[in-house]
């Protein structure tokens, strides 16, 4: 969800670990800003740091993160979240969240970014997303009832979910699922899928598209070429687009 146009680029993932783990850190910094230090009544930490250790960021990372963000740790520097709407070329719509310490550089960077897009420009578009957790996970149980896993979890929505989708699922003999969740579900529904046989793969807080744009190959390029674009940004944590 929301990297789609990664899947087919895996290669160069190891290559960008280093920014990956920043990222990542500074999504803990400021989640644990946002609602305390305590996974398990923050829903936005609990799957911050989901992410980390399949990122393998290490736990004095971590812990030092957590203690910048709490105000406990001696790192008093501020970071704040800010969320960007806008669209790509053939006007696909975007939201990209970004992670700063200092607005005043961030945000005219990510305007030029959408104006240098073919078509692309910065207008407000959050109504044709749900912000809604996320989690994605598979089975080998090949009898698993997908509708009764995701009524047991406490899920609002599921759909099956292949290997092509998200390459983190095996390719063969499992069953993968996307769950969709309140935002404040994200914790105890991947609790449940954990406790139930589920290997949990994405576990997050974010924005799924309501409808996406048809797209040929050669549009798809092109939204994708923007889309790393912005990816590439230092202060860009995620970006999520309508396409599928």
């Amino acid at each position: 969800m929301g990297r789609q146009w990664l899947h087919a680029k895996r290669a160069i993932v190891n290559l960008k670990k280093g920014q990956t783990v920043g990222k990542l850190v500074k999504e803990i910094t400021v989640a644990a800003k946002l609602g305390g230090g305590d996974p398990a009544g923050n829903a936005r930490l609990f799957a911050v740091l989901e992410k980390a250790r399949k990122a393998s960021v290490t736990r004095d990372a971590i812990d030092r993160a957590i203690a910048k963000g709490t105000g406990s740790g001696g790192d008093k520097t501020s970071l704040d979240h800010i969320v960007f709407e806008g669209y790509a070329p053939h006007k696909v719509p975007v939201i990209v969240e970004a992670y700063t310490d200092n607005q005043q550089r961030t945000a005219p960077e990510i305007r030029v970014l959408f104006k240098k897009g073919v078509l692309g420009a910065a207008h407000s578009n959050k109504f044709l997303f749900d912000h809604v957790g996320i989690v994605e996970a598979h089975t080998a149980n090949a009898s698993a009832d997908l509708e009764a896993a995701a009524i047991e979890a406490g899920a609002n929505d599921f759909a099956p979910l292949t290997h092509a989708e998200n390459d983190d699922i095996p390719a063969e003999g499992v069953i993968g699922a996307r769950f969709l969740t309140e935002r404040t579900a994200v914790h105890a529904v991947s609790t449940w899928l954990k406790a139930n046989g589920w290997n949990v793969v994405t576990s997050e807080i974010g924005y799924v598209a309501k409808q996406f744009p048809d797209l040929d190959d050669a549009a798809r390029a092109e939204v994708g070429e923007f889309l790393q674009a912005l990816e590439d940004n230092d202060d860009v944590q995620r970006v999520w687009a309508a396409v599928k």
